[in-house]
This record gives C-alpha cells, structure tokens and sequence, in this order.
C-alpha cells in the first residue's frame, strides 16, 4: 500500500497548518473562531500534527539587517573523495559553523550547497580563510552573493 504524504489531513488540519505558516504565535482561540469550532479539538488538532511531525518547530524569522548580517552567500562546494566517512565529515563539521544557516547535499555537479549570512564580504573572506578552506576533503567551492531578495517563503502551498 502507496503511503502519501498528507494522509490522514482534512481541510480543517490544512487550514491550520496554513495559518500557523503564517503566523505560528497565532493563538488556539483565534483558530478555533477561524474554523468555527471550539478551542478544545483544535488544540488537540495541533498537537497530533505536531506529533505526527507535520508541523516540526516553531521559530521566529529574523531580520538580517538589523542583525547586521546582510550580505548572504550561496556557496557551492565539491569534494575530492566521496566515500561514506568523508561525507559524514563533512556534515559533521558543516554543522559546527555558526555562519552557514542551511546546508544541502545534492545531486549534480557540486556536492553540497551552502546558505551562508554574513555582515560583511570582508566577514565572509574570513569565514572562508580560517574556517571553510579548513575543513577536509574539499576540492573546490564557488561563491555567489546576493543582489537581492526577491521572494523568500517558509510557507508550503497546502
């Protein structure tokens, strides 16, 4: 039997999921009032989806600017050798740098595709200098910056 993603999630679990995309310290009394239902089985409507792993973190976004983080950097990243122990490494040391927000392994021309938001170009030089060019196994990376945000979603079309 074909498992689909979505199994189990009604219209009511779907419109839940898209406020709380939307707004995720939106309170269970104001969903209950937007699906017209009392606050008790939307309560517990959120947190089946949570236990079910629909919904899996709640987080504030942000704003990189007046972090002083504006510049981001998508940097791609190939390895020499790529073998299981290498790439585990890899990973392992990725997700000790505090710079890079998202890390992808992919598939294709390049090995790993970074996200990176640093204040800086003289910053990100730094971070690639002492940090990045540190780790073992790389071949080569290639480094793209920003010019502008155009569209910048968390949010999945439901």
């Amino acid at each position: 039997m074909n498992i689909t993603y979505m199994e189990g999630l009604d219209e009511i679990d779907k419109t839940i999921l898209k406020h709380l995309q939307q707004n995720a310290k939106i309170s269970t009394k104001e969903l209950a009032s937007i699906l017209n239902l009392t606050i008790s089985p939307v309560y517990e409507r959120i947190k089946r989806l949570e236990s079910l792993n629909y919904i899996k973190q709640y987080v504030a976004i942000l704003n990189k600017v007046l972090l002083k983080q504006p510049i981001t950097v998508l940097c791609q990243v190939s390895m020499r050798y790529h073998n299981e122990d290498h790439i585990d490494k890899f990973e392992e040391e990725i997700k000790k740098l505090d710079e890079v927000q998202e890390c992808y392994h992919m598939a294709g021309k390049v090995d790993f595709f970074l996200k990176i938001n640093i204040g800086s170009i003289d910053e990100y030089h730094e971070f690639i200098r002492y940090k990045l060019s540190k780790l073992d196994n790389i071949a080569m990376f290639n480094s793209s910056f920003v010019l502008k945000d155009i569209k910048h979603t968390h949010a999945f079309k439901l």
